[in-house]
């Protein structure tokens, strides 16, 4: 049996160590936990899936624009290449962080954690880069992004043709499949795991 406070009402809620269903608070009924199945196999193949969405996204040309004739195609890397030339160095930074840097750190964050448990090899700091990628979660702004993107499309639609790039849907799907896997996740049976490693 182990010991959990509700996070709504504080009232400790006792619990068996192996649980296979969702734990409700008795008093207020809040969700303490949901049992996930397969969580490790379900996450780790989703992170799979959003690596190679990520490459595709950085590989291929994200829009290209068209005008009187004139075609100009852009990745996601020359847009934030372009901001630098244009010396906009805090907007350059922060896309670079928050659509790529910070995406590929938990995509290699949680290949590096599911990666090793799945196949129970050692994963050393395992725990530290668990708690790092808790910590960084919120930076990932890849929705933020796409929902500029989206909204920039609507604006230069006036001005150009605009012809969306075999990027702009892999990075769609990208943000579908990342949330998808970080809520596959299921966080107390992966500490579980890692504790017992220790």
């Amino acid at each position: 049996m182990h010991v959990v406070a509700c996070h709504d009402c504080d009232l400790l809620n006792q619990f068996p160590d192996k649980a296979a269903a969702t734990l409700l608070c008795a008093r207020c009924g809040a969700v303490l936990y949901r049992h996930r199945p397969d969580s490790i196999d379900r996450s780790l193949a989703l992170t799979l899936g959003a690596l190679i969405l990520f490459i595709v996204a950085l590989s291929f040309p994200f829009l290209a624009m068209k005008s009187g004739g004139f075609v100009q195609e852009t990745r996601l890397l020359t847009g934030i290449r372009e901001l630098w030339r244009q010396q906009l160095y805090g907007l350059a930074t922060l896309v670079l962080l928050t659509c790529v840097l910070v995406p590929l750190g938990q995509i290699a964050g949680l290949l590096y954690l599911l990666a090793p448990l799945k196949w129970d090899l050692p994963a050393p700091h395992a725990i530290r880069v668990f708690r790092l990628l808790r910590h960084v979660a919120p930076w990932g702004m890849l929705e933020i992004f796409m929902l500029g993107i989206l909204v920039a499309l609507v604006k230069l639609g006036k001005m150009a043709t605009i012809v969306p790039g075999i990027s702009v849907f892999a990075f769609g799907l990208l943000v579908l499949v990342m949330a998808a896997a970080i809520s596959a996740l299921d966080p107390p049976l992966l500490w579980d795991r890692l504790d017992r490693r220790r």
